[in-house]
Formats: C-alpha cells, structure tokens, sequence
C-alpha cells in the first residue's frame, strides 16, 4: 500500500495532526501557565519564578536552577491511576527539563529557581510532547528570557507505515513511536527518544517526519502568545 494512501484508524493521513489547541494565562495563580491540546491529549503548565530556591545548597551561584515536575492526573486515564509521582512520571520530568533548558537565559538569574509544574488531564498517547509544548508557552507567558520555544511533537511506525502525531491504538498496537523536542531557531533535535526496532532508513524517515511536523506545533504555539497581546492591546485601547 502506498504510505500516501494510507488512512489511519481515526481517519487521518500518515502526516496529519489531531485538531491542536494552544492557550496561555489560563491559571491566574501562576506567573505564567498555559493549556496545549493535541487530539484528546490535554495539558496545561504552570510556571513560578525566578523566585529563592528551597533548600538553599541546591542554588547556583551564576544561574537559575530549572526543575521540571511532570504529572499525570488519576483521571487521564479510561483507567483511573495512582495518585503521585511514579518513576514514569519523574524520568518524564527529566527528559522534559532537558528538552527546554537549551532554551533559556538561567544566567539572568542566579542563586534562583524556575518551577514548571505540567499536569495531563487527559491522556491519548504523546503526552511528553504536550506537556512540553505547554511548559515552553508557560515560560514565555511567564515573561522568562527565551532563545527561542521548543516544540514537540510524535512520529513512529504502525502496521508498516510511517506516520506522524502517534495517538490511541497507534501507541499501543503499533511497532515504534519517538518523540521529538525542536529548537527551531537553531536546528537542534533537544528530545529524541524511541520505543521499538525499525531499520536505519526508517529511522531517518521517522525523525525528518517529526522534526517537519514541530513546524506546524511551533506556528501555533506563536500564535496563542500574539492572540494573547492582540486581546491585551484591545483592552488597553478600550481603557
């Protein structure tokens, strides 16, 4: 079957997103928060700092710490799951904090720390890839210095095809599916990581699918952040 004929079990094509949804300033107890929606995959991020590090001997002297807590709620599931941190949940955290710091001035504030907390209130596959997208929002929302946003997004292999945005029973029944983090300013893969065996071929066609697929994510994380100044300067013209 030719892969440009190829329809999936939601009817989309192999390099076709789910609907995307990307709002930020959404919790108002945040500095900066923001909500990211891919499909049924939903997140949002709240962002608090620079602000004094607890405990004292984890700061930096010449740049700000960045500590990333990633969370599923119980909820996200069809199956509801354990409340709290697993080690799912804390190696996602890492990746995550890996993924966005390359992004970011920590110099301009030293002996500080950035909390980005992300929760998933709703779960259907890629959810680090959402859960970045939202935090990256998040931070520019929060008014944190930014070489550029970072956005993610998944690729992988399902009955022989290669296919981009991995969702429902592409995640489970499929062969392999990598998550790709993009800085697109500098052309630099920041989160690659993949579960499952293809060839080396596949692979280099897996990864240029989701690093071209990170285009459209990044559009529309630039657009949720102009809408929300677009609606700020109406309401400064109104006042």
């Amino acid at each position: 079957m030719n892969i440009v004929e190829f329809k999936r079990i939601d009817g989309r094509k192999h390099d076709e997103f789910r609907p995307i949804e990307a709002r930020v300033g959404v919790l108002q107890k945040a500095d900066g928060s923001a909500y990211f929606r891919l499909g049924n995959t939903v997140a949002i991020a709240g962002v608090y700092g620079p602000r004094k590090v607890h405990p004292r001997h984890e700061e930096q002297l010449d740049r700000a710490i960045l500590r990333t807590r990633y969370n599923m709620a119980p909820f996200a599931t069809t199956e509801r799951g354990r409340p709290g941190y697993s080690r799912r949940s804390i190696e996602i955290s890492m990746v995550t904090r890996q993924a966005i710091n390359p992004v970011i001035f920590l110099e301009e504030f030293p002996k500080t720390a950035i909390d980005v907390h992300i929760e998933v209130l709703q779960a259907d596959a890629s959810t680090r890839c959402v859960g970045i997208n939202a935090a990256c929002l998040a931070l520019a929302d929060a008014g944190i210095p930014m070489r550029d946003l970072v956005a993610s997004c998944s690729a992988g292999k399902v009955n022989g095809n290669i296919i981009l945005d991995i969702a429902g029973k592409e995640d489970t029944e499929g062969e392999v599916d990598l998550p790709v983090a993009y800085y697109p300013k500098k052309k630099h893969v920041t989160l690659l990581q993949m579960d499952g065996i293809v060839t080396r071929e596949e692979a280099k066609e897996i990864v240029k699918l989701a690093v071209g697929g990170t285009k459209k994510i990044y559009e529309a994380q630039k657009s949720a952040l102009r809408k929300k100044y677009e609606i700020e300067g109406e309401k400064n013209d109104i006042y």
